[in-house]
């Protein structure tokens, strides 16, 4: 098994959870870190590096550019102990249902690369737990498209600083789109929302639009029908941000 940042993994094994019989670090490949722009046109991207740690996205200068609200969504993520850990490739890979940053991929457009082939967020985020990769997949690099604007609001779990709901409404050209985290078994575009916004980018067009909570995350922490009831709320807050 490949372990970079080991923030799931460890604890899981500390617990009995996982008890894998060997481990690859990765963590001492610098291939697989670093931010770049991938060109100078107006719908350019940015490409993350797997092992690029959590604080190391919030921090980095092409970031605080071109895409901030990635930056945001990465200074959001557990505590600082996690962020100075914790990598971008990880938290995909492990595809927690409460993580952060798949909402981000699913709103802006981004690709996944392995050491093989590359694969739309689209695709990606399968289940609870469960992506698109294959057995011994490692997740290179992540691309972003850069959107017009874009706004992440989350309902903080206060001792984890998981996501409850987490909601990423990002603007470009050709429409809006919303990535959902938290509220799920895995991240999930908000397409009845993404439709409303596009006929009318304010925050009263969300209330027409009816979340269905069946399949959803219900615990002591919050009941699925109040998770649906957060997507409308974190999906105003973000489209009122942005027009302020």
């Amino acid at each position: 098994m490949y372990v970079s940042g080991g923030m799931t993994l460890i604890p899981s094994m500390k617990q009995r959870l996982a008890a894998p019989s060997d481990l690859i670090d990765l963590s001492s490949l610098p291939e697989l870190e670093g931010i770049e722009q991938l060109n100078d046109a107006q719908d350019s991207m940015l490409r993350v590096g797997g092992l690029t740690r959590h604080n190391e996205v919030a921090g980095n200068v092409l970031i605080q550019r071109h895409l901030p609200v990635l930056g945001q969504v990465a200074a959001a993520i557990g505590d600082n102990q996690v962020r100075n850990r914790g990598t971008l490739g990880g938290s995909i890979a492990n595809a927690d249902p409460a993580a952060d940053l798949p909402a981000a991929l699913l709103a802006m457009k981004a690709s996944v690369n392995t050491q093989d082939r590359q694969i739309s967020a689209d695709e990606f985020f399968l289940d609870l737990f469960e992506t698109a990769l294959d057995a011994g997949d490692i997740v290179v690099s992540v691309d972003f498209s850069t959107p017009q604007q874009a706004a992440y609001e989350k309902f903080r779990h206060p001792a984890s600083g998981y996501a409850v709901v987490g909601v990423l409404v990002a603007c470009f050209a050709d429409g809006v789109r919303v990535g959902v985290t938290g509220a799920g078994p895995c991240a999930f575009r908000a397409c009845a929302l993404e439709d409303a916004l596009n006929q009318q980018f304010l925050p009263q067009a969300v209330d027409a639009v009816a979340i269905p909570d069946a399949g959803f995350n219900s615990d002591i922490h919050a009941s699925a029908e109040y998770r649906a009831h957060l997507i409308k709320v974190l999906t105003k807050r973000a489209v009122a941000s942005l027009l302020s």
